[in-house]
């Protein structure tokens, strides 16, 4: 098994490492310090140290969801969570004042998150596999490596040893060690253990200036996902067909007043806006269907949505998302997209509005019925938001069996017809 580095990890999230982060977002824990939560508590709540109100730690999260579950660049997390600070007039956390200090920071939240998730979902995946052997691996790409963490290379132990209790990485901040496991002695060291390897002497011995084993930094003598593995596990197993699954996945145990909160919140990150431009924008391009996501997620349906639909349309659609696909983007750049639109009182649109979208769902006008497609029969409904001074309209068509409702037509009204 080759070494995960931090853009592996990032850049192919899986099903365990998602469930595991999901599983954390029914609970957003206001803290003053970092070490308010202590070791596995972390397992089962999402903080951020000084973040105490609700809407700022919903934003963080969503913010950090999204770097887990569609491989998000750190260029993007920096970019949602200057945002976030500003609206949220979040100030005085650990960083603020230099761009140095805003760097560290942001860099601490985005690798911690990653990697715990990380080690988190191959923890289940390890319990899950049934491993005889355990073998702690360094991972060699990192510029400053700690002595320990070096001494320990190699150590093959069995599953239930309880150096896995305190030992399994990371053991600290920036730690990229990982674990992997085998069933036999030959094939550990076939990847890298030694099975002859012992553990060196007073190995678990605290020391008092971390509370931790030498080598472990304070707080992170614990394997992360150990106390929800089996959780973690059994939410895996229900999710396939990730792309269709992103807004959707793991969220059904997450309470209805804090998924309306993670829904909003991801329709305000600028990073969001972004990729539904610069999707429509591949699209129109050419862009190689395979080279496309199937569909581009827009946020789940909030509370109100869901009921609007259900008074207006007859309908459940409890935990479904908005999305856009490449079908939608060309049949608005065919019907909407040209100069004849200014005389119909409309204007073109361009890849640009589409950035708009996940603002005309969180502050547009109610739902409305829309009829049925004349395609498909398929129900649909309407929302309509004015910004400056323009009219956007979308249309979305109610998908039952992906859960969804997908954009079907969008346009602009200016009002001004020749």
């Amino acid at each position: 098994m080759s070494e995960p580095s931090l853009s592996v990890v990032m850049n192919r999230p899986f099903n365990e490492q998602t469930a595991f982060f999901r599983q954390k977002l029914g609970n957003l824990v206001p803290t003053a310090r970092w070490d308010d939560l202590t070791r596995s508590e972390h397992d089962a709540g999402f903080m951020i140290a000084g973040a105490t109100k609700a809407d700022l730690l919903s934003d963080i999260a969503t913010a950090v969801d999204r770097t887990i579950t569609e491989g998000k660049g750190i260029g993007e997390f920096r970019r949602d969570f200057r945002s976030i600070v500003e609206k949220n007039g979040w100030h005085g956390w650990t960083g603020e004042g230099t761009a140095a200090g805003r760097a560290w920071r942001t860099r601490i939240i985005y690798r911690t998150n990653a990697q715990t998730s990380y080690a988190a979902g191959r923890f289940a995946q390890l319990r899950e596999g049934n491993f005889t052997f355990w073998i702690y691996r360094h991972n060699d790409s990192v510029r400053n490596p700690r002595r320990e963490h070096l001494g320990w290379n190699g150590l093959t132990l069995p599953a239930d040893h309880p150096f896995w209790a305190t030992h399994y990485p990371p053991n600290g901040w920036g730690c990229r060690c990982y674990v992997v496991g085998a069933r036999r002695e030959s094939i550990a060291r076939r990847m890298g253990g030694d099975p002859d390897k012992a553990l060196p002497e007073g190995w678990d011995a605290t020391d008092p200036s971390t509370g931790a084993p030498a080598g472990i930094g304070q707080g992170w003598d614990y394997a992360p996902g150990a106390s929800v593995n089996r959780t973690v596990s059994t939410m895996a197993e229900k999710v396939r067909h990730w792309d269709y699954q992103i807004a959707k996945g793991y969220m059904q145990g997450v309470p209805e007043q804090v998924r309306d909160q993670l829904a909003t919140s991801y329709r305000s990150l600028p990073s969001v806006g972004d990729d539904a431009r610069r999707y429509a924008q591949r699209v129109l391009n050419g862009t190689e269907p395979e080279r496309l996501e199937p569909v581009r997620t827009l946020g789940l349906l909030s509370t109100r949505d869901t009921a609007q639909v259900a008074d207006i349309k007859q309908l459940n659609v409890s935990g479904f998302d908005y999305s856009i696909d490449p079908f939608v983007v060309k049949h608005v750049q065919e019907r909407h997209g040209g100069e004849a639109e200014r005389q119909r009182g409309q204007r073109p649109v361009t890849p640009s509005d589409y950035a708009l979208l996940p603002q005309l769902l969180n502050e547009g006008e109610a739902l409305v019925d829309a009829g049925e497609s004349r395609a498909t029969n398929t129900a649909q409904v309407r929302r309509e938001l004015t910004i400056n001074g323009e009219t956007f309209v979308a249309i979305f068509e109610i998908r039952r069996k992906r859960r969804t409702l997908a954009l079907q037509t969008f346009y602009i009204r200016t009002g001004a017809g020749d």
